[in-house]
Parts: C-alpha cells; structure tokens; sequence
C-alpha cells in the first residue's frame, strides 16, 4: 500500500526523506546526474518552510519513501488565478511503473485545487518519454495559446 502525504519541512524524518529521494532523482540521467550539494542539502528544507507557497508530498511504501512531489504556488495573469508549478517529480528506481508518479500528482493537483488554482504547469525532458506518457495520460498537455504560433519551450539562463 502507498501513502502520500504532506511533507512537513519541520519534521526530521520528512526533511531526511525528501532529502534521500531528491538525491536520487539528482543522481539520475533525467535529473542533474550528479548527486545533490552538501550545501543544499544543509539549507534545503529550511528554504522551502520560508518559501511562499511551496508545498511538497512524499510517497511512502511502509517506512520507505519511495516519490516526491514539490510544486510552487505561481500566478496566471491570463485568468488572474494561482497556478501550481511542478517543479520536481520523482520516484525510486524500483517503484517506477506502479503509479505512484500518479499518486503524487493526484496529491499535488488537489492541494492546487483547494488553493483555487487554475491549472498544474510542469516541465519535462524531451528524451523522457515514460514521463512524458505519464503526464498526457493524466491529463497534460503541450502548452499552446495558436497553434499556429507553435508550444512554449522551456528555457534557462543561469544567473
């Protein structure tokens, strides 16, 4: 049986949780591919507390965590409502294919709704094709206004 529950970014055992799976999603090919910065570690979690409308959940298999979720409160101007950002979705090589990716955005979209939001946003690799299955069979699509003008692609500029 899998739960999924809010994570509290007071409570060590959350903290450690969150910690040890965003580790390993880092370490993965579809995240950075190299293992979470001493120093992000240490001030992750305190961050997050402090940061407006963050919100994670954690996929629990027993004691093991075995997901994470952690999306950002953001705005639509488009229809002056809150939206949800999905920043971060991973579960444990292991537990892949068994819906707990599922679990957690069933999680994260009704958080959205209770916060009146408008719509989930996310982003996802090109090359990551389960997770991009993943997310038109729940419901995502590529974000379009005219077709005729084509998708958004998403971009960076590290600062």
């Amino acid at each position: 049986m899998i739960e999924t529950r809010l994570v509290n970014y007071q409570d060590p055992a959350d903290r450690e949780a969150l910690l040890h799976v965003l580790d390993i999603y880092s370490r993965d090919p579809m995240g950075a591919g190299e293992p979470l910065d001493a120093e992000v570690k240490s001030r992750l979690c305190d961050d997050l507390a402090r940061f407006p409308g963050a919100v994670s959940f954690l996929a629990w298999s027993e004691d093991d965590a075995i997901g994470l979720i952690n999306g950002f409160l953001g705005y639509s101007t488009f229809k002056a409502r809150p939206l949800m950002n999905i920043h971060d979705i991973a579960v444990v090589p292991g537990f892949r294919g068994f819906g707990v990716g599922r679990q957690l955005l069933q999680a994260m979209q009704a958080h959205a709704d209770r916060q009146g939001c408008c719509k989930l946003t996310l982003e996802v690799l090109s090359g990551n094709q389960p997770a991009r299955q993943a997310y038109l069979k729940f419901g995502f699509e590529d974000y379009t206004l005219d077709p005729t003008a084509g998708t958004a692609m998403f971009m960076q500029k590290w600062l």
